[in-house]
């Protein structure tokens, strides 16, 4: 009997199946270790909390209710109600709408530019690597709220200037750990094979060591969006945030501050969701680097 032939697998489509498999076998451990599927749940039903905020609340998180102030939490207002009258269930909801989109969108856009810059610098080396990382030990020297504060200042208060101070201030912790990676990447047998074959520096990072070199960067990503959900919220906190009658987490905190006694209801839902949403990203982070990193899956 002749033998069966075994189908041909090109090599880049054998490099997309093996990367597509990591990426299946990472999300499962993800889910099996319950750190990660605690922080994804939680995080999962918030995020589409936040999305779906205009169906889940059936009150304007801005209009004023003629019902009464400081009402406590009921069917109606499931939340309570604050000074002005308005549902706090809405407010929080469109308050974590709020966090959720400026602490990613800035996140995605400091990541990128870090990780950019951290692979150019370890894979140029010489000039190159130290001027780079001396902009970047720069940065590093203004604690990240008192850079955001200035920031902010400069620029004025707004949900947009928040952004652009997370993503300033998430670049320096991006653009080290890319650096790491490259150089713990770059005398690899695959990176000199490729320059043998005439790959250009550009292919050889973002297409032959970027794959090898995200993991950990996922696990920063995780642990960026808890500390700029924090930032974002302590600026709102100090009134440089979104701009009321808008709501923020931060912000209902701060207007709670003066009504604690009278309704605790008023500080204790948003604080509530606000320690959840950075329990479930602390947790995500945790279960991320038991997935991606070997040495936590041996032992």
């Amino acid at each position: 009997m002749s033998a069966v032939p075994t189908p041909l697998v090109y090599p880049s489509r054998r490099k997309k199946l093996t990367q597509e498999s990591m990426f299946w076998g990472s999300l499962d451990r993800i889910i099996r270790n319950p750190q990660g599927f605690v922080g994804l749940s939680g995080l999962l039903i918030l995020v589409l909390a936040a999305i779906f905020a205009d169906v889940i609340a059936w009150h304007d998180p801005i209009e004023q209710s003629a019902s009464g102030r400081f009402l406590p939490p009921s069917w109606d207002h499931p939340f309570g109600t604050e000074e002005l009258r308005r549902d706090l269930f809405a407010r929080t909801l469109f308050g974590l709408r709020a966090s959720l989109a400026v602490s990613m969108i800035s996140v995605l856009v400091g990541s990128t530019i870090g990780v950019c810059i951290g692979f150019v610098a370890g894979y140029a080396g010489r000039w190159v690597d130290a001027t780079l990382m001396r902009v970047v030990d720069a940065l590093l020297a203004f604690p990240g709220l008192l850079a955001a504060l200035a920031i902010v200042t400069i620029l004025g208060p707004g949900l947009r200037n928040v952004g652009i101070a997370i993503a300033f201030f998430s670049v320096p912790s991006f653009a080290r750990l890319a650096r790491a990676q490259m150089l713990a990447e770059r005398g690899k047998d695959y990176v000199r094979a490729a320059e043998t074959l005439g790959a250009g520096p550009l292919r050889i990072i973002f297409r032959h060591i970027a794959a090898n070199a995200v993991p950990p960067l996922i696990t920063q990503v995780a642990l960026a969006m808890a500390s700029a959900v924090i930032l974002s919220a302590s600026l709102s906190f100090l009134g440089l945030g979104e701009r009321p009658p808008q709501p923020s987490l931060g912000g209902l905190i701060n207007s709670a501050k003066p009504h604690l006694k009278v309704a605790w209801w008023y500080a204790a839902f948003p604080g509530a969701v606000l320690a959840v949403l950075l329990l479930s990203l602390n947790l995500l982070a945790d279960a991320i680097n038991d997935a991606t990193n070997p040495f936590s899956r041996s032992r």
